[in-house]
């Protein structure tokens, strides 16, 4: 395995927990939605990782063939919250039915928040990955000098 076939295993890690603050954004900024086109309250949505193949490079290749298949993170499937929305009653909202409630999306803003910061720290354990594989690039360069 080489440096280089490592650093496509971090990148990996950064798309997917890229992918998953972007769903975590959208979902705190849709917690208040009652109307979406599809008709009804926002859809939580969630990520869900699976560990897969890198197939980003020709040593990843080559790796793999070799029998030392390296493996990243995916993101296997986003998932939307199909359960029932909760109802709160707020009789002069415009989506309210006849009894007054309205349907609002189940999001807590607060552990969405909780989650993205677990996202970004991730990410960032991925960009301190990368800095010291590079730096190991680098000393392995200037030692053959």
């Amino acid at each position: 395995m080489s440096l280089f076939s490592v650093l496509s295993v971090s990148a990996s890690g950064m798309a997917a927990q890229r992918t998953r603050a972007a769903l975590l954004v959208e979902n705190i900024a849709n917690s208040e939605t009652t109307r979406t086109p599809d008709g009804g309250p926002y859809r939580r949505k969630d990520v869900v990782f699976s560990s897969g193949p890198v197939q980003d490079s020709f040593a990843a290749q080559l790796d793999a063939q070799l029998g030392q298949p390296l493996t990243g993170v995916n993101v296997a499937q986003i998932t939307v919250d199909s359960s029932e929305p909760e109802r709160r009653y707020i009789p002069g909202h415009p989506d309210a039915d006849a009894n007054g409630y309205v349907a609002v999306p189940k999001v807590n803003p607060a552990e969405d928040m909780v989650d993205l910061m677990g996202a970004n720290r991730s990410y960032q354990a991925n960009v301190s990955a990368m800095t010291a594989i590079k730096d190991m690039i680098q000393k392995s360069i200037d030692l053959m000098r």
